[in-house]
């Protein structure tokens, strides 16, 4: 899920890292694009058609769709590492803007189950957004034994 994204290079990127991983990508709005930008569109290539994706008028109508599942939330000030859950299908992926991240009142909404973080090198900012998204979705998908894979 990616709350309010802003570049539509990495939207698109992460419509591809849906479409071969089979992962439902939820969009929260405001996007800072149209899903007919062309930039979207040439960076998830031929796969628009082949990913799972929707879009959401706002962060509590994305997990509404998504009522029983946990949540969670990428972000630097995490102190637990991604790769420290144990991934259930159904888990829900949630990562921030770029260039700012989640926001305060994202990271204490009461549905999350967790903060998590990707390790870096001390003194770097961040991941690249659909880079970090891909390192986790892997990550999960990989947990699970890569059903639907080959």
């Amino acid at each position: 899920m990616f709350f309010e994204p802003r570049i539509p290079g990495n939207t698109g990127n992460a419509i591809r890292l849906a479409a071969v991983t089979g992962a439902r990508l939820h969009l929260v709005e405001p996007l800072g694009f149209d899903m007919d930008e062309p930039k979207l569109r040439r960076a998830g290539l031929d796969y628009h058609d082949l990913a799972a994706v929707e879009v959401h008028a706002d962060l509590d109508a994305a997990l509404a769709t998504l009522p029983g599942e946990r949540v969670f939330a990428f972000t630097t000030s995490a102190t637990t590492s991604f790769t420290d859950v144990v991934y259930r299908p159904g888990d829900v992926l949630l990562f921030g803007p770029e260039p700012t991240g989640l926001p305060e009142d994202v990271l204490a909404h009461p549905r999350l189950t967790d903060r998590l973080k990707i390790p870096m090198q001390p003194g770097r900012r961040s991941l690249n957004l659909t880079n970090a998204a891909s390192i986790a979705v892997y990550e999960a998908w990989r947990q699970a034994g890569f059903p639907g894979g080959s």
